[in-house]
């Protein structure tokens, strides 16, 4: 605690108190159990997910929490049902390409199931200029990051094969997945990496290139699940209020509303590779389930109702916040929390709707709990719920190895998840010790 807390009174020894009862071991306990084999990635809809929500749900009915389980429609989910392939062969060498290091799908690409080989050309558009609009039939397309739209307009038009354009990696080399894009194209695309797509154009030079590539990627839609729970609501003098349950509204003596989320989703595994999803978002969730362990263990003064929201679905597009903001009342004051597993010069935050307060609030906790703050984009759940007209804060504190095998729970740093957890309960401490009785 800072020498901020001075003005706190007789609450500052209270506010210590609570946020010194944060457990990292518990916190790590549940990422590395999210985490795990049998949960497959937690992609919307998957077996996996569903029983990552059974898990959680069973977790907040632990702690007290009437739990409710809510599900919903989701729509164009992208599901790569087996390995692709990508070859090519130039001045009699043949190199074979591995997934997810020098070539991934990308999110506008035709379904492709069985490999298709074909001479490859440039596009019209590109700087070599050795392609023609009628040497492209029965023919890959090669295509930089600033024509692959048109290189496809092109391939669609007259026949070729598919469109090979560009897309980086991450710092450990990984090219990350994703499950949500544009529609869908007519063609099959791929994307490779840079040094693979200079490689490629090079060998154009040099003589012809044969390509064999597939990409068993196909559109589904599924259902979602949320995890929604309510606990007891307490008010000033110790005793127990009321508390509504599920999406329902509420009784008037609820006091102040209090949402904490997090996503639990993640993109799913590979076909051949496990893509754990520990930081994104097993480290949020970690951080929440624990802020509400102590909040409900040790409630706040004044009277506060306290819920969690565990979304399914932002992977795909923030589904479950989108099903889930219509259905809060107008009060309702959301902290969403994306990421919490590497926390480097400070936290990012985003605020949205009506939520000057909140974040004056927020701002205090992080200066009481040492967690330094910058204003910083998280599109995340917490767009949909500001959307909604609520008053909502996303918070991000790192996901190393972001959607890619190296997203592993050692990754996650105890220290971040500790931050986290404390700056989310001096939150909720703050806002409900202000609050009038």
């Amino acid at each position: 605690m800072t020498s901020t807390a001075a003005g706190l009174g007789q609450g500052a020894a209270e506010l210590a108190a609570l946020v010194e009862a944060v457990s990292a071991t518990r916190m790590h306990a549940a990422v590395r159990e999210l985490a795990g084999d049998r949960y497959a990635g937690r992609r919307v809809g998957s077996p996996g997910g569903r029983a990552a929500a059974s898990w959680l749900a069973a977790r907040l009915g632990d702690l007290g929490a009437q739990v409710q389980l809510s599900e919903f429609d989701v729509a164009g989910v992208r599901e790569l049902y087996a390995t692709p392939v990508l070859a090519w062969r130039g001045a009699g060498q043949t190199q074979h390409l591995e997934h997810r290091r020098d070539f991934v799908e990308h999110l506008a690409s035709a379904e492709l199931p069985h490999p298709r080989t074909a001479l490859l050309t440039t596009g019209p558009e590109t700087d070599s200029g050795t392609g023609s609009e009628t040497g492209l039939r029965g023919r890959w397309v090669l295509a930089d990051a600033t024509t692959w739209g048109r290189a496809c307009e092109l391939a669609e038009a007259h026949g070729a094969a598919g469109v090979l354009t560009v897309r980086g990696t991450d710092t450990d080399g990984w090219m990350p997945k994703m499950i949500a894009g544009p529609p869908a194209r007519v063609v099959p695309i791929i994307a490779v990496r840079p040094e693979v797509h200079g490689h490629l154009a090079e060998a154009l030079h040099g003589g012809p290139v044969q390509v064999t590539g597939s990409m068993p990627l196909r559109q589904v839609a599924t259902r979602g699940c949320n995890v929604y729970a309510r606990f007891p609501c307490k008010e000033t003098d110790g005793h127990q209020g009321s508390a509504g349950h599920g999406d329902g509204p509420v009784g008037v003596n609820a006091g102040l509303r209090v949402l904490l989320s997090a996503h639990y989703d993640g993109v799913g595994d590979d076909p051949d590779r496990r893509l754990p999803a520990a930081a994104d978002n097993a480290s949020g969730v970690a951080a929440v389930l624990e802020a509400a362990r102590v909040l409900t263990a040790a409630p706040p003064p004044g009277a506060l109702e306290l819920t969690v929201a565990f979304l399914d679905a932002e992977e795909a597009g923030a589904w479950g916040s989108a099903h889930h903001a219509p259905a809060l009342p107008p009060d309702t004051l959301v902290i969403n929390l994306d990421g919490a597993a590497q926390l480097h010069q400070a936290a990012a935050v985003e605020a949205g709707g009506p939520a000057h307060a909140l974040l004056a609030t927020l701002d205090q906790a992080a200066r009481l709990t040492g967690v330094p703050l910058r204003a910083g984009a998280m599109a995340s759940d917490n767009r949909r719920y500001a959307a909604a007209g609520l008053a909502a804060i996303g918070i991000g504190m790192g996901m190393p190895g972001y959607q890619t095998p190296a997203e592993t729970p050692d990754r996650v740093q105890a220290d971040t998840l500790v931050a986290a957890a404390r700056l989310l309960m001096a939150t909720v401490w703050l806002l409900t010790s202000r609050r009038p009785s």
